[in-house]
């Protein structure tokens, strides 16, 4: 079976792509790419940046693909409705302190942040795409750092 494991660029790719998968992000894709041979620097960078791909397409289109799931079926309704609460209850940081209330919240690496919550935040509060990016591009890079130094420690960023 074919696998991108194993080699370098292999590894990359698959760091970039897990990054990109939500709830896991980059809190799971750094380790899980150090752990396949990568160097921490390089895993950490492309981690970083796999996770911001989502973003702007999650700003811009997340209305117009949660009205359309809302007309399928009950079951995607209902899943809307779920990502609608999580976000709402997320907002009232981010409309209180606006950007770094938003940076907070995709700085934290823990489960209910990050920048796919970030961005979804973003998008039920109606944001423009120009003032959310820079405060949830710089949340994930501060996450990707507190992961790396909570996985392995200081050395590991010098």
């Amino acid at each position: 079976m074919f696998s991108l494991w194993g080699t370098t660029a292999g590894n990359l790719i698959m760091t970039f792509l897990v990054s990109m998968v939500p709830v896991i992000e980059l809190r799971g894709a750094i380790p899980l790419g150090v752990l396949n041979g990568l160097d921490v620097g390089p895993a950490l960078l492309v981690a970083i940046l796999g996770n911001l791909v989502p973003v702007p397409f999650i700003i811009i289109f997340i209305r117009k693909i949660f009205k359309w799931m809302q007309g399928k079926s009950e079951f995607l309704a209902n899943i809307v409705h779920k990502m609608e609460e999580k976000a709402d209850k997320k907002k009232e940081q981010v409309l209180k302190y606006e950007f770094w209330g938003l940076l907070v919240l995709v700085a934290i690496p823990l489960p209910g942040t990050g920048a796919w919550t970030g961005a979804l935040v973003a998008a039920m509060l109606d944001m423009q795409l120009k003032r959310a990016m820079p405060a949830i591009v710089l949340g994930v890079v501060i996450a990707g750092i507190v992961v790396t130094i909570a996985t392995y420690g200081v050395a590991a960023l010098i």
